[in-house]
């Protein structure tokens, strides 16, 4: 028979896991944190498609630095809401949203045709994306959701401009 250390005693308390707390997040903000989430990761494709001479180059390259940064903040407060891991957004057609099929058109087109393309696809999406960014301030109630909804109202009021 084996007899080991310790056996016998109660064992050391296990900490609990740390209980994120979904209730901060309203119905609100967890639709606009899905609805960005989806309006973003639909737009980079399109992005991917911009060549060094389109005359949009150097605004989508700034559109691209945002949208990915902001999106690394909106997974992240994704997962703190306890939301789904399938957004009932993505893919959905809606204003500004940057559907397949018109990545797919983007891919055939060149010089000022794919630049009109673009254009028309970015402000799309910049004035889509401020609108529900003005929504969710007006109506959020997460801290950190409402914050970025500003920031991101102010990065689509300026870069519509320099559009």
């Amino acid at each position: 028979m084996f007899t080991l250390a310790g056996c016998g005693e109660s064992p050391a308390p296990v900490p609990p896991a740390p209980v994120v707390s979904t209730a901060a997040f309203g119905g609100t903000d967890r639709s606009w944190i899905e609805i960005n989430i989806a309006m973003d990761e639909q737009l980079l494709p399109l992005l991917g498609l911009v060549p060094r001479e389109s005359a949009l180059h150097s605004v989508s390259e700034q559109v691209r630095a945002f949208t990915e940064a902001e999106l690394s903040v909106l997974r992240q407060l994704h997962a703190e809401a306890g939301l789904p891991a399938e957004n009932p957004h993505k893919g959905m057609p809606m204003p500004g949203m940057v559907e397949p099929s018109t990545v797919a058109s983007a891919t055939a087109l060149r010089g000022e045709r794919f630049d009109e393309l673009l254009r028309s696809c970015l402000r799309a999406h910049l004035e889509q994306s401020r609108k529900l960014a003005e929504s969710e301030q007006a109506a959020g109630l997460e801290p950190r959701t409402t914050a970025l909804a500003a920031r991101i109202s102010e990065t689509r009021r300026t870069t519509l401009s320099a559009l």
